[in-house]
C-alpha cells in the first residue's frame, strides 16, 4: 500500500469537502518527474556540479582552495588531528575546518571534517530560527553500533615525502594513509598500491557559514562578490520547489568530495535505485545517465526502470571491485546526497612493454548539510569490505524463521472472514505459506491501533484460526497519526509534545491516508518510550502473539509536502532540521517499532518481525525491506534481481520485491515466472494494489496454480539452507543472495552479471526467467567445477554461458560441485510445522571428489540461541576417505543441553550423493557410526542404492534413513 491517488480509497468525501486540496495529492497514473527535483533544481547539487565543471575546465591550472596546516597536526591513540584551511577570497582570507583521521583496530579508516565556526556556535541564524547552529553530528548515534576501537598499532611513518604525512596501520601494517598537505588529499594504500584517493580531483567543497548580505534597495547586484569561487548564490539562502519554499536559516552548508578508485572499473552499492548492479556513469554518453545517483528517501510509486532517480531508502555505502581486489567507502551523512560517477579509461602505451591500460572510477559525493564523514575499507576481498562495514553499522538481525517463508498480502483483505477464507483456500489447494497481511483498511477510519468494528469484529477468532497451522498475521502501522477529536493516540502525542515540528516550533500538520495528520518524532527518546507502550497487548487490543508489524510511508510520505515528503526546515528532537536527518528518519521509526515489539508482554522477549519501506545504514539490524511500489511488468520483474542483490552487498540482505508487481494485473505467465523468481528473494511476499484483480495463487488456475505451488514447495524444502544463510549474515554481514563477483572475485567476465545469483554458501546458482515468452536461457558459469541441474542432475561444466531449456514449469537452478545442501522434503502448510521433520542432505561432489556444507538450527522464535540453544553442524565428504562426517561447530551455553534434548529425535532421513563414482555401482550398503551409540550400534550397515546417470546426467546414490541425529557427531562410511 503506498502513495497512490486518494480517489482509489474509501474517503472520497475529503475531496468533496476540501476540493482545494486536490492539487496537493500524489496522482495514481505513474511517477511524475516534475514532482521530484533534478540536480539542476537542487541548489547544492547544481553548485557542486558546477564546481566540478570549473575544475575540469581549468584542468592543470586548477588548484583546490583547501590545505592542511602542517603545524596543526597531532597524532594520539590512533587518531590524527589537524586543521584544514579553506581560502575563500583573493585576499587570502581562510576558514578553519577541524580534521580528524581515525585509524580503527578493524583496519578501517575514518575521515571527518567539521567547520569551526558552526562547531562553536559562532554563527547567526536567519528568520529567527530555532534550529541548531552546528553541523549535524549525530548520524553515528543511529547508524554506528561498533567497530570504532582505535588501532593500537597505527603510527606515523618517518619515510613520508616532503609535504605529506604518512600513517601505517591495518593488519600487519599493510595499509598506509598518505596525507598530502597542500592541497589536502589522502591516498589510502594496500601493499604499497593506492586503492582509494580522496580529493585527488580537488573537488573538496565545504560551504562555510557567512552572513547573508542583502542587496541595497535599487541595486541589481550585491556589493560583495560571491564568497566562494564558481558559486551561484541564487539558492544559497532559500529555495523553492513545487510551491514550497525552504527557508535555509543556516545558509549554504553542503559538503562535497571526490573519491577515486584507481584501476577499478566496477563500483556497486548506494541503494536504492532501479538500476544495474554495476553502477553506470552519470555525466552522459551512450548507455549512461545524465543525472547523478540521488539518495533522498521518497515515496516514488510506479518508479521507472534503469534510472538513478531516488527511491525509498538510502545506504551511502559503495564498493569498488577489480580482479581479486575489493575496497569500499561509507559516506556517513543523513541529508540529501547525490553521487556522480565517471570512468576514466587509459589505453596501453605501445612503447611501454607489459604495461596494460586500466580504468579509474572517479566518484563525486555531495550532501546538503552535516559533517564530511567518510569511512574507507581496503578489503582485499568483498567479504572483508562487507564485514568491516557491518561491524560498524550492525549485522542483519537473525529473524524469526517463519519470516523466511512465503507471505500472502494485498491491499486489502477486507474483512476477518476474508482473511479466514484465504487461509482456508491456501490449505485446500495445498499451497504453503506462513503469513497473511493487512493493509490500512483494517483500521477504524484510518486510525492506527484500532480495528474497524464492522469489518474486523472477530480479531481473536481470526488469529486463532491462523494459529491452528502456526501462521502469523502482519498489520500495517504508519508514522502519520490522524488528526481528529476523540482519538486518544493523537491527543496524547500532541499533549506530550511528541510530534515533529514546523520551523517555528509548532506541531507539523500534513496530509496522508487519514487526511490531516501529525507525525510522531521518533528521534525523541520520549517518543520511542511512548510508541513502545502502544504495542502492548492490553493497549493494542485485538493483537496476539502471532501479530507482527509493517512500517510503511516512513520516508516520511506527506502527500502535500515538497517532493511528497516533509519540509526540510521542519524541526526534530534537539532542534535538528529535517534536512539534516531526512534519510535517517525512516530508520528511527523502524527502530521505535522494533523496540516496541521485542517485549509486548512483560517478561516475554521474542524476536520481532517488522517490514520497513524506508531505510538507512543500520536498518538491517531491525528487520526486512522491500522495493516498494513496483509494476506488474516484465522489466520490473527483471529489475528485482539486481535490486535485491544490491541490497545484500550493501549490508541489508533481508530484501525482496512485491511478487507479481504491486500495480497492474499480471498475465498468468508473468505471475508464474515472478513466483519462480520470488523464491530466491530473501524476503518473499506476494502483494497487490487495491484496484487490481485478486491473484492469490489458487486463483491462477491449472497449470499455473500447480507450477506456482511447486515453486513454493522448493522454497520451503530449502528453508534449512536459507535459515543457515540468514545465520551467517547475522554474524558476518555476508549477503544471503550473492552476485557473481562476490563468489568469484577473480572472474572479470562476471563482474557486471546481475541476473543470476548464488544462495549463501550452498553452491545453489539460480537464473530466474524474466523475459516474456522465453523458452531457453543462458546461465553463466565462472569456474571449472561441475554444476548439476537441481532437478535431474544434468551436468554443466566449463567456464562461460550454458543454454538451458526453460518451459514454463522449469526453474533454472544448478548445484555447484563441492557443496552439501540441507533440505526438509516433507510438504507442510507452514514452516513452524516442520520443526521436528527429518532432514535430507544433498552431497554434490566437486571435481576433487570433496564436498562440504553447514546447517544452523534454533527455535526460530526467541533469543535463546544467544545462550547456546542452537545446533550448528558442518558436513564434510571426501572420496579419498569415502566418508561423510558431521562435526559440531556450534557455540555452547547454558541453554544448550535443553535444546539438544528437544531436538534429539530429529534425524537425517536421506543422503543423496550427486556425482557418485562409478566404482560404487556394485555397492548396496554403507556403514554408519554415531557418537554415544551403544557398542552394538557403533558400526551398523545401512542400505544404499546407486543409480547410473543417463547421457549428460550425473550418477547419484541414495542412502535411506541412516538414522543419525542432527544433534550428534556421526560418520557414514562408503568404503
Amino acid at each position: 500500500m503506498l502513495s497512490v491517488s486518494l480517489t482509489s480509497r474509501s474517503w472520497a468525501f475529503v475531496f468533496l469537502v476540501i476540493s482545494a486540496i486536490c492539487a496537493l495529492f500524489t496522482p495514481i497514473a505513474a511517477v511524475k518527474h516534475e514532482n521530484f527535483k533534478t540536480c539542476a533544481q537542487s541548489g547544492f547539487c547544481k553548485r557542486n556540479r558546477a564546481f566540478a565543471d570549473k575544475a575540469s575546465e581549468l584542468s592543470s591550472t586548477w588548484e583546490s582552495p583547501y590545505r592542511l596546516d602542517p603545524t596543526s597536526i597531532t597524532f594520539d591513540n590512533g587518531k590524527l588531528s589537524g586543521t584544514v584551511l579553506k581560502k575563500i577570497n583573493a585576499a587570502g582570507e581562510e576558514v578553519k575546518l577541524p580534521l580528524t583521521i581515525s585509524f580503527l583496530e578493524s583496519g578501517t579508516a575514518r575521515v571527518t571534517l567539521d567547520e569551526e565556526k558552526r562547531q562553536k556556535g559562532e554563527i547567526e541564524l536567519r528568520n529567527e530560527s530555532k534550529a541548531r547552529k552546528e553541523r549535524y553530528n549525530e548520524a553515528e548515534d543511529w547508524a554506528i553500533v561498533g567497530g570504532l576501537e582505535p588501532s593500537t598499532g597505527a603510527a606515523i611513518s618517518a619515510d613520508a615525502d616532503e609535504g605529506t604525512t604518512k600513517v601505517v596501520y591495518g593488519p600487519g601494517g599493510k595499509f598506509q594513509a598518505v596525507i598530502r598537505h597542500s592541497p589536502v588529499g589522502i591516498d589510502f594504500r594496500r601493499d604499497g598500491q593506492t586503492q582509494v584517493r580522496l580529493n585527488g580531483e580537488g573537488l573538496l567543497n565545504m560551504e562555510h557559514w557567512r552572513p547573508k548580505v542583502d542587496k541595497p534597495e535599487g541595486e541589481e547586484k550585491p556589493e560583495e562578490p560571491p564568497a566562494i569561487p564558481f558559486e551561484d548564490d541564487t539558492s544559497l539562502w532559500e529555495e523553492s520547489f513545487g510551491g514550497n519554499t525552504d527557508s535555509k536559516p543556516r545558509g549554504p552548508e553542503s559538503v562535497g568530495l571526490d573519491i577515486t578508485f584507481p584501476g577499478f572499473e566496477h563500483v556497486y552499492g548506494i541503494p536504492e535505485h532501479a538500476s544495474s548492479l554495476s553502477l553506470k556513469q552519470t555525466r552522459g554518453g551512450e548507455g549512461n545517465y545524465d543525472e547523478p545517483y540521488r539518495l533522498y528517501n521518497a515515496d516514488v510509486f510506479e518508479y521507472l526502470m534503469d534510472s538513478p532517480m531516488t527511491l525509498y531508502g538510502a545506504v551511502p555505502f559503495m564498493q569498488a571491485h577489480k580482479k581479486d581486489s575489493t575496497v569500499g567507502v561509507f559516506w556517513l551523512n543523513g541529508a540529501e546526497t547525490w553521487v556522480d560517477i565517471i570512468k576514466s579509461k587509459s589505453t596501453a602505451n605501445a612503447l611501454s612493454m607489459g604495461v596494460a591500460g586500466h580504468t579509474d572510477t572517479k566518484t563525486h559525493w555531495f550532501s546538503e548539510s552535516g559533517l564530511l564523514d567518510v569511512f574507507v575499507f581496503l578489503g582485499p576481498e568483498p567479504k572483508d569490505v562487507i564485514k568491516s562495514y557491518s561491524e560498524l553499522t550492525g549485522y542483519t538481525q537473525l529473524p524469526q524463521e517463519f519470516s523466511v517463508g512465503y507471505h500472502q498480502c494485498r491491499w486489502n483483505y477486507v474483512t476477518d472472514d476474508d482473511v479466514i477464507d484465504v487461509d482456508r483456500k491456501m490449505d485446500k489447494f495445498n499451497i504453503p505459506y506462513d503469513v497473511i497481511w493487512l493493509d490500512i483498511e483494517y483500521t477504524h477510519e484510518k486510525k492506527y491501533f484500532t480495528w474497524d468494528p464492522l469489518t474486523f469484529p472477530k480479531t481473536e477468532e481470526m488469529h486463532k484460526k491462523l494459529d491452528e497451522h502456526d501462521r502469523k498475521l502482519v498489520a500495517i502501522i504508519d508514522p502519520h497519526i490522524k488528526n481528529v477529536p476523540d482519538y486518544p493516540i493523537i491527543e496524547e502525542m500532541r499533549s506530550k509534545g511528541l510530534a515533529a515540528k514546523t520551523k517555528d516550533g509548532s506541531d507539523y500538520e500534513g496530509w496522508c491516508w487519514p487526511g490531516s495528520s501529525y507525525w510522531v518524532d521518533t528521534f525523541n527518546p520520549a517518543s520511542i518510550e511512548w510508541w513502545k507502550s502502544l504495542f502492548r497487548y492490553e493497549t493494542f487490543k485485538g493483537t496476539f502473539h502471532n501479530t507482527f508489524i509493517w512500517n510503511d510511508m516512513n520516508e516520511p510520505s506527506v502527500f502535500n509536502g515538497p517532493e511528497t515528503t516533509m519540509p526540510k526546515d521542519n524541526l526534530h528532537y534537539g532542534n535538528w532540521e529535517h534536512r539534516d536527518v531526512h534519510n535517517i528518519n525512516g530508520m528511527t521509526f523502524h527502530n521505535a517499532t522494533f523496540q516496541a515489539m521485542v517485549e509486548r508482554k512483560k517478561g516475554e522477549v521474542r524476536r520481532p518481525f517488522i517490514l520497513t519501506r524506508s531505510f538507512y545504514s543500520g536498518s538491517q539490524r531491525l528487520g526486512a525491506m522491500w522495493t516498494g511500489d513496483n509494476q506488474a511488468r516484465w522489466d520490473h520483474l527483471a529489475a528485482s534481481i539486481p535490486m535485491t542483490l544490491n541490497q545484500g552487498i550493501s549490508g541489508f540482505p533481508f530484501a525482496g520485491a512485491d511478487v507479481g508487481g504491486f500495480f497492474g494485473n499480471p498475465e498468468k505467465d508473468l505471475l508464474t515466472r515472478w513466483y519462480q523468481a520470488g523464491i530466491f528473494y530473501p524476503f518473499m511476499r506476494g502483494h497487490a494494489h487495491i484496484d487490481t484483480r485478486r491473484r492469490e495463487p489458487y486463483l491462477a488456475g491449472s497449470p499455473y496454480t500447480e507450477i506456482i505451488t511447486q515453486a513454493l514447495r522448493i522454497r520451503y524444502s530449502l528453508l534449512p539452507a536459507w535459515y543457515t544463510a540468514f545465520h551467517e549474515a547475522s554474524v558476518s554481514g555476508a549477503p544471503i543472495i550473492r552476485p557473481n563477483y562476490y563468489v568469484h572475485p577473480g572472474d572479470e567476465k562476471g563482474f557486471a552479471i546481475d541476473d543470476q545469483l548464488y544462495i549463501g554458501e550452498t553452491g545453489l546458482l539460480a537464473k530466474p526467467v524474466t523475459t516474456e515468452g522465453a523458452t531457453s536461457t543462458d546461465i553463466y558459469i565462472a569456474d571449472d567445477e561441475p554444476y548439476f541441474d537441481y532437478f535431474d542432475y544434468t551436468i554443466y561444466q566449463g567456464k562461460g554461458h550454458h543454454k538451458i531449456d526453460v518451459p514454463l514449469e522449469k526453474i533454472p537452478l544448478l548445484m555447484q560441485g563441492g557443496h552439501i545442501i540441507p533440505r526438509r522434503d516433507r510438504p507442510r502448510r507452514s514452516s513452524s510445522l516442520m520443526k521436528y521433520d527429518p532432514y535430507t542432505l544433498v552431497v554434490v561432489l566437486g571435481k576433487d571428489g570433496k564436498a562440504s556444507g553447514e546447517l544452523y538450527v534454533d527455535d526460530g522464535d526467541t533469543y535463546d540461541y544467544l545462550e547456546g540453544a542452537s545446533i550448528h553442524r558442518r558436513f564434510l565428504f571426501d572420496t579419498e576417505t569415502n566418508a561423510l562426517t558431521s562435526i559440531d561447530i556450534g557455540t555452547s551455553g547454558p541453554k544448550t543441553p535443553a535444546y539438544l534434548k528437544d531436538q534429539a529425535k530429529v534425524r537425517v532421513e536421506k543422503v543423496i550423493i550427486v556425482g557418485a563414482p562409478d566404482e560404487w555401482s556394485g555397492k548396496s550398503e554403507v556403514f554408519v557410526s554415531e557418537e554415544g551409540a551403544k557398542e552394538s550400534q557403533r558400526r551398523r550397515a545401512v542400505e544404499m542404492a546407486w543409480f547410473a546417470g543417463p547421457k549428460g546426467k550425473a550418477n547419484y546414490a541414495v542412502v535411506r534413513d541412516p538414522k543419525v541425529s542432527i544433534t550428534k557427531g556421526w560418520k557414514i562410511d562408503f568404503a
